[in-house]
């Protein structure tokens, strides 16, 4: 079974090949890195040379009008993010490969999610466990689920990173804060004050000096500030990295010289974001540092739906309507 099994994938093989009858020959023609030619060289030699065959094999560059298949050369770190990329879509030949950017924005937006440093060490050392074992991994037959986990490894050991400094920023061990890097700076002061609420504390100290005070967690307050913190922090990242994918498509349409993206599409797509979400992000980013009360879903909402009425309390700059209605 074995033999016929080989016989099979040898004819299998052959019958890609066409048949030049002038010469005799079995014709194949494929495409090739320019980098790999010398190496595609060698192994037809090593073929020849190991078959004993009487014929030497042919190899010849043709000129061709077609476009070439997109070959991106990866190593085993790269090649799990370039799957990511691939299973969305494959870039045009000589295009940007967005895998290159992936390696930093894919595990850093899953950590941006999955803040935990408790989580992210535990995660942490599964990937060092198969990333050391690799060899001996590699040469077995594993199972579907662990065979998914080993190919990702390296994936999974730059989100557990990535993972372990956000929570560090939330204060968050298996979603228990701690005083790592100091004392809170408030102290409780009142019998009001307890677990569940912020009441009663009084500020004592200075600013917890990295991430969240542990004083929010468990506080009356801490889902309304934590997850303002986390849902505005998301769509700023991901504002920046949809900005980043527009401008990257104005790079493949100036390499290809192709004018007419540029205009219709780059253009285009850079204003519609940015005036609805790129200026929400603005908004974000002043009502931080302003520290407004103003209601953003009020402000975008009503942006729309009464562009000349005015903002009221929800004024965030002055000329900010004029603006909005532009």
């Amino acid at each position: 079974m074995l033999q016929l099994k080989k016989e099979k994938a040898i004819y299998h093989t052959l019958n890609m090949f066409s048949l030049d009858v002038t010469k005799k020959c079995l014709v194949a023609e494929g495409w090739s890195p320019v980098f790999a030619t010398s190496q595609v060289q060698d192994a037809l030699h090593r073929a020849t040379t190991g078959s004993n065959s009487q014929v030497g094999c042919i190899f010849q560059i043709l000129n061709t009008q077609e476009s070439p298949p997109t070959y991106f050369q990866t190593n085993k770190f790269t090649s799990s993010f370039q799957d990511i990329v691939d299973a969305y879509g494959i870039a045009s030949y000589q295009e940007v490969n967005p895998g290159l950017f992936t390696i930093v924005t894919f595990p850093f937006l899953f950590a941006v999610m999955f803040g935990d440093w408790g989580h992210g060490i535990c995660i942490f050392l599964t990937a060092l466990y198969l990333i050391i074992r690799e060899k001996k991994l590699a040469s077995q037959k594993l199972d579907d689920i662990v065979e998914i986990m080993f190919a990702g490894r390296y994936v999974i050991l730059i989100m557990s990173l990535f993972s372990i400094y956000t929570g560090l920023i939330y204060n968050e061990f298996f979603s228990v804060p701690f005083e790592l890097f100091g004392k809170s700076a408030y102290a409780c002061h009142d019998p009001s004050c307890g677990d569940a609420t912020t009441e009663g504390l009084v500020r004592v100290g200075q600013t917890y000096p990295f991430g969240v005070d542990p004083v929010w967690h468990g506080s009356r307050s801490e889902l309304p500030f934590l997850n303002s913190l986390k849902m505005k922090m998301s769509i700023l990242l991901g504002i920046a990295q949809m900005n980043l994918g527009i401008v990257l498509s104005l790079f493949n349409a100036k390499y290809f010289k192709n004018t007419v993206n540029v205009w219709y599409q780059f253009v285009p797509q850079l204003i519609f974001l940015n005036s609805l979400f790129g200026y929400l992000s603005l908004l974000i980013i002043i009502k931080w540092c302003t520290g407004s009360k103003a209601d953003l879903y009020h402000i975008m909402i009503y942006m729309f739906l009464s562009p000349t009425d005015d903002i009221g309390e929800n004024q965030l700059f002055p000329g900010q309507r004029i603006v909005q209605v532009w």
